[in-house]
């Protein structure tokens, strides 16, 4: 488990002081895999960096499995780094060197003998499925491939605890799929701890259990993954799941009456909400944006739509869309107040 108490860091820069992370609080427990996400500037990559104590937080606690790892000595923080690893964006790897050798190296510099760690190095490939590239160099291979040498290497020492800090921003859609399948694959199978860093809602969605919103150094929401991207509460979340929206009532509104209907996975997709509700409710709603889909013949996504006539109007919508199970109604002022009612 590693829970993070009360955890700031603080820069002093030519321009004055900075606040990067303040007053964090989050626990991740064992197994689970954990997103964490938020634009450029958030804060993501000084927390993940705090996680493994390369930057020392200026306040708070990060505790490893109970453990305080801002009391270590450097040895026993090298001994416990070891059990948590580390991918990036870039990959990382020695160009210069094979793949079996990128992947021998941790091995290595723990002072393995050389067949053992040829051994388990090629054990590695094998997991992620590049066995026959173990004689390869970097640049012979996919932004994909590297990746995957990446992960080889990052579970040569067994870790406990595999923090991905953006780790498929430079790959294409597909790829990006195919490195999530085998980062949950490793989950499953090993039980490893995985923490996801990423400013990309749709790597959340796909991979994680649970995930934390950062919004300038600060964690604004928190909590399952189907319940934060149904139910968004905080201005930082909306822009990332759904940043048509805003930009949807910018350009499309005419400062009417605003419903915001929220889908989140348990209606079924052919059903047709919008089109009873004029019928039945004698009214002609505009579709200001949307972005919705299926899944499993089940709907997610949102719909904005623009309610004309009076405000007696406008209740007798929300009344009617709050009488259909499992959607979620926002009025514009709830929606800019940040709270949603579940119908």
């Amino acid at each position: 488990m590693i829970e993070l108490r009360n955890l700031s860091k603080h820069f002093t820069t030519l321009d004055g002081p900075v606040d990067a992370l303040r007053h964090i609080n989050l626990t991740v427990n064992d197994g689970d895999i954990y997103g964490i996400i938020g634009m450029s500037g958030a804060g993501k990559s000084t927390l993940v960096r705090c996680i493994n104590m390369l930057e020392r937080p200026t306040e708070g606690t990060v505790l490893l499995d109970g453990r305080d790892l801002g009391t270590l000595s450097q040895k026993e923080l090298r001994q416990t780094r070891r059990e948590v690893s580390m991918i990036f964006q870039s990959f990382n790897l020695l160009m210069q060197r094979t793949c079996l050798k990128n992947v021998m190296l941790p091995l290595k510099l723990a002072h393995v003998p050389a067949k053992e760690a040829e051994k388990k190095a090629m054990e590695l490939l094998t997991i992620v499925g590049l066995p026959d590239k173990a004689n390869s160099y970097p640049a012979q291979l996919s932004g994909g491939q590297q990746q995957r040498v990446a992960i080889a290497r990052a579970l040569a020492t067994d870790p406990k605890v595999l923090l991905c800090d953006e780790a498929t921003s430079a790959l294409d859609p597909k790829t990006t799929h195919a490195i999530l399948e085998l980062i949950r694959d490793i989950n499953e199978k090993m039980g490893i701890t995985v923490i996801v860093i990423t400013h990309q809602m749709s790597v959340v969605q796909e991979i994680c259990s649970r995930v934390a919103i950062l919004e300038n150094g600060e964690v604004v929401e928190e909590g399952e993954v189907s319940e934060v991207f149904s139910n968004p509460r905080s201005a930082a979340a909306r822009n990332l799941i759904y940043p048509e929206m805003a930009d949807n009532a910018e350009l499309l509104g005419t400062g009417g009456q605003r419903i915001r209907i929220i889908f989140n996975g348990k209606l079924p997709s052919a059903e047709p909400v919008i089109a009873k509700m004029a019928v039945e409710c004698n009214l002609l709603p505009s579709i200001m944006g949307a972005s919705t889909r299926s899944v499993g013949d089940h709907a997610y996504g949102y719909m904005l739509l623009e309610i004309p006539g009076t405000a007696e109007d406008l209740g007798r919508a929300v009344e009617y869309l709050r009488g259909i199970p499992d959607i979620i109604v926002q009025v514009e002022a709830e929606y800019s107040a940040g709270e949603g009612e579940r119908a």
